[in-house]
């Protein structure tokens, strides 16, 4: 068996991307969500595709932990803490909603009477000062217990330094608990600052039993179908891991499927010649934008997924705003047009659904204007679109408050629309120093190849390079992406005292932990690749710069004081422009990854046939609003031949998405079977 699965749940459809390594073969699949329900639209894709025991792998991305905590819905936890740090999680990092007022409240995920102090006392040395009492442990576990707590979490004060006390409390803890979902900080995040170690220690037990139970009841369901293969869980970082894993570290699951998605954008456009991007995932919901530079997405050390909601472990650079397909339009009490955040979903959906939308969205914006082909939704859910009521819903909710008309009103939703997305584009390009000119979008999800012409142009980016199936672009970044473990260690020393032969025995060590890690999941790997990094500053900063270190993939290689030192003087430079001679260097935090590489895609698998022809592959006219109608091409776009050059106005159709190419535009397909889509020369 070697058909390796890729499924990624979204708000709005289920993607699946089927890979037959011995074949080369190719399907695709696109099914309906259900909120809740997840799992339905799971199991309905793969049995559209292949037969459960045909299958040797399923990798999923998962938006269920990220929905949970967005909609506070994760299950409910208690917390226990060194005595005076109970209000850590209220007091975060004297943030507010409100720059400039004092307006706006926060609920913590685990509610102040599920916070419990016991105590214990470890200094910043890592001195036990004050050893706990186990019994005072298992009296206040079971007091939380009995308050309808379904998961713990203990966090004590400084026990990255030393987390012998906060081992000593779970032994004592699992006494008493009745389930598997009890843990410690340490475990999860040993590195110093006490906010960010309490606040994702604290999500991830309130994701525990949630993603756990989703996991476990999705692992029986395809077991019970007959599979017998490997089921693994992309990673916030991009590397996958074991559901064992997952279950036990969910709040590494956030964002897990647009980080797939981001994935697969730089293999493809690393192959295709262009590795300098900026992705754009246009799903139901949401727009995620990333960049890529020389192929590798950018990863940040800490990620807010609301205010308040701090989560502090490896994850690929995404910055989201809601504008997707189901973006809801409305007119706000200023009289401006405003898009999102708040989504129809999939259910009810957007109002061209017909299954009880009511509120205009982007979605129904593209279909009155003829962009989306209503007699062939994509995904397969519905056979038709009801054209009528979106431009009805247009008319009432945009164009009578605005005095337009319902196309100018429709225009007018897009145009806000792209003008969100664009600002999202310069946000992750322009403002952090990159020169637009110089990437090349990636637009991909359900809706992204609809907006591409419309980006490139405002943003002034060199051209948009559409993968060959756009709309389960994540899907395919589960089948490719490589099993990956991250784990950080606080250090906080000098360069001037640091032991070169003590750090590289750290290394080592956490390098051969994370190494079983990989063992354990069962996975063949076609190599393997150790990669550590240092957080560095000067002496009296606040924030630190991360520090590759000069190894070789194994990890191994000389270390002296003078290495390291040069090495963050380079960074530094390179992200400042400027050294401060004569202040003394800390080393904060020792972060160490270690990488399973899995087998790649052959991109030209997906290749265009040889025998395929622009004729063939055209499907007629219809009419397109561009300030007025006007007759676009229509090309089945997975017919067209390697070289096509399709002038704009054009419409491209495939199963997964629609590509627009507007007047002034043309597009290109290239070698793999990707569309090439620039101004017209």
């Amino acid at each position: 068996m070697t058909k390796i699965l890729g499924v990624d749940v979204g708000g709005t459809f289920t993607d699946l991307f089927l890979f037959d390594e011995a074949t080369g073969e190719v399907r695709v699949g696109k099914v309906g969500s259900t909120r809740g329900r997840e799992a339905d639209g799971f199991a309905d894709g793969i049995a559209a595709l292949a037969a459960l025991p045909d299958i040797s792998a399923i990798v999923h991305g998962t938006t269920v932990g990220t929905n949970a905590l967005l909609e506070r819905k994760g299950a409910r936890a208690g917390l226990i803490t060194t005595r005076g740090f109970r209000d850590v999680l209220e007091m975060r990092r004297r943030d507010r909603r409100q720059t400039w007022g004092l307006t706006g409240n926060f609920i913590p995920v685990i509610e102040r009477d599920m916070r419990a102090e016991v105590t214990e006392r470890t200094l910043a040395d890592g001195t036990i000062s004050d050893a706990i009492d186990p019994a005072e442990i298992r009296e206040t576990a079971i007091r939380l217990r009995d308050a309808g707590a379904e998961a713990l979490c203990i966090v004590f004060l400084h026990s990255y330094a030393n987390p012998a006390n906060e081992r000593a409390a779970l032994a004592a803890a699992r006494d008493v608990w009745p389930n598997p979902h009890v843990a410690i900080s340490s475990d999860i995040l040993p590195e110093i600052r006490e906010f960010e170690r309490t606040s994702t220690a604290a999500l991830n037990a309130v994701l525990q039993p949630v993603v756990g139970g989703y996991l476990r009841r999705l692992d029986a369901t395809i077991r019970a179908g007959g599979f017998t293969g490997e089921f693994l869980i992309v990673q916030s970082n991009g590397g996958v891991m074991s559901v064992e894993t997952a279950g036990r570290l969910p709040v590494r699951t956030a964002l897990s499927g647009p980080a797939a998605g981001v994935i697969a954008a730089a293999y493809i456009a690393t192959q295709a010649g262009t590795p300098d991007i900026i992705t754009g995932d246009i799903g139901g919901t949401s727009f995620d934008v990333s960049l890529v530079a020389g192929g590798i997405p950018a990863l940040a050390a800490q990620t807010t997924l609301d205010f308040g909601l701090v989560v502090r472990t490896p994850m690929i650079e995404i910055t989201t705003i809601g504008a997707g397909g189901g973006s809801i339009a409305r007119v706000d009490g200023a009289g401006l047009l405003q898009i999102g955040p708040e989504s129809a979903g999939s259910v009810p959906g957007p109002v061209c659904y017909a299954a009880g939308g009511t509120r205009p969205t982007v979605t129904d914006a593209n279909v009155v204007l003829g962009r989306i082909n209503a007699a062939r939704p994509i995904g397969g859910k519905l056979t038709r679109l009801d054209v009528a009521a979106a431009a009805a819903a247009i008319d009432r909710d945009v164009g009578g408050p605005l005095g337009l008309g319902v196309m100018q009103a429709a225009e007018a939703i897009l145009r806000v629309a792209n003008a969100r997305m664009a600002g999202a584009l310069r946000l992750v390009s322009i403002e952090r120093g990159h020169d637009p000119k110089k990437f090349s979008l990636m637009p991909f999800g359900g809706g992204g190849a609809l907006h591409a012409g419309a980006l490139i142009r405002d943003v002034g980016l060199a051209r948009a390079l559409i993968p060959r199936f756009p709309g389960v672009t994540s899907a395919l970044g589960c089948v490719i992406a490589d099993m990956r473990h991250d784990r950080v260690r606080t250090l906080n020393a000098s360069v001037d005292t640091l032991d070169p032969a003590s750090l590289r025995s750290e290394m080592d060590a956490t390098a051969a932990d994370l190494g079983t890690l990989l063992d354990r999941a069962g996975v063949a790997f076609t190599a393997r690749r150790v990669e550590h990094a240092l957080d560095m500053n000067y002496v009296g900063q606040t924030h630190t710069v991360a520090v590759p270190l000069p190894l070789s993939p194994d990890g191994s290689g000389p270390l002296s004081r003078a290495s390291i030192a040069a090495a963050f003087a380079a960074t530094y430079a390179g992200a400042y422009g400027r050294l401060m001679e004569g202040v003394p260097i800390r080393v904060l935090n020792l972060r160490t990854a270690v990488i399973g590489a899995r087998p790649k895609i052959d991109l030209l698998s997906m290749a265009p046939d040889r025998a395929a022809t622009i004729e063939a592959a055209r499907r007629g006219t219809r009419p397109i609003w561009f300030g007025g109608w006007t007759e676009a091409a229509v090309f089945d776009r997975l017919a067209l031949p390697v070289d096509a050059d399709i002038a704009g106005p054009a419409v491209l159709e495939q199963p997964d998405t629609t590509i627009l190419i507007e007047p002034g535009q043309h597009g290109t397909v290239d070698r793999f079977g990707n569309l090439i889509l620039e101004a017209a020369r």
